[in-house]
C-alpha cells in the first residue's frame, strides 16, 4: 500500500483517477478499499455497476459467462470515465450482489473529490473498446495472484454464497477463464504488485 500511496501523493492537484486491476478474486476490492480509507476525500467506483442484467445475458446465452469482458456495458463504462476526467459531479450505477443486478443512480462521485479509485478486472484490458481506459488512468495498478491462490480464494467465496458444489465448480471455471483474460490480454500497469 505504501508504494501506492507514494505515487498518488506525486500525481499532483486536480482530480486524479488510479485503476485497480486483477483477476477475480485477486484481492482488487479489499486494496481499492483501503486505499479510499487512507485518501481523505477519495471516491470508490467499481466497475461491476456495468454488468448486463440477466435477462440480456439470458436472452443472449451469456448467463454462465457472466463477469466475462462481453457481459458488461463496456460503452458505458468507458464513457463514465471519460466523464470521470473531466470533473464535476458524475452519478453511476451500483452492483447489488444480495439481488444480482445493477441499480441505475445509486452512486455519485461528488464534484470536488480529486481522487477516484476505479476497481475492475478490465480496465487494462487490450479489446475494443477497453483499451480506450488505458490513456485515462493517472495511474494503474495491476494484482498479481498466482493460479492455484486464486482457486483457493474463489472456491471459498462461492461456498461461502451456500452453493452447490456444482454451482460451486461451474463459477470456478467461468472466474478462472476470466483471470486468464486479464493475465494474457491486459496492457501493461504502472505498477504490478504480488498479493498472494
Amino acid at each position: 500500500m505504501k508504494e501506492i500511496l507514494d505515487q498518488v501523493a506525486r500525481l499532483g492537484a486536480g482530480r486524479r483517477l488510479v485503476a485497480i486491476v486483477g483477476a477475480p478474486g485477486s484481492g482488487k476490492s479489499t486494496l481499492a478499499e483501503g486505499l479510499v480509507a487512507a485518501v481523505p476525500g477519495a471516491v470508490l467506483v467499481p466497475m461491476d455497476g456495468f454488468h448486463l442484467d440477466n435477462r440480456l445475458l439470458d436472452r443472449d446465452g451469456l448467463r454462465a459467462r457472466k463477469g466475462a469482458p462481453e457481459t458488461f456495458d463496456a460503452e458505458g463504462f468507458v464513457a463514465l470515465i471519460r466523464r470521470l476526467k473531466q470533473g464535476g459531479a458524475v452519478v453511476y450505477p451500483v452492483f447489488d450482489r444480495d439481488r444480482d443486478l445493477a441499480v441505475a443512480g445509486a452512486g455519485r462521485v461528488e464534484e470536488q473529490a480529486r481522487l477516484v479509485v476505479v476497481e475492475g478486472n478490465y480496465l487494462l484490458l487490450d479489446r475494443a473498446p477497453w483499451r480506450e481506459l488505458a490513456g485515462l488512468w493517472d495511474l494503474s495498478v495491476m494484482l498479481d495472484v498466482p493460479a492455484e491462490e486464486l482457486r483457493r480464494r474463489l472456491t471459498a467465496r462461492w461456498q461461502g454464497l451456500g452453493q452447490s458444489p456444482a454451482e460451486v465448480l461451474a463459477h470456478l471455471e467461468n472466474d478462472l477463464a476470466n483471470a486468464e483474460t486479464v493475465a494474457d490480454h491486459s496492457l501493461p500497469a504502472d505498477l504490478r504488485l504480488a498479493n498472494a
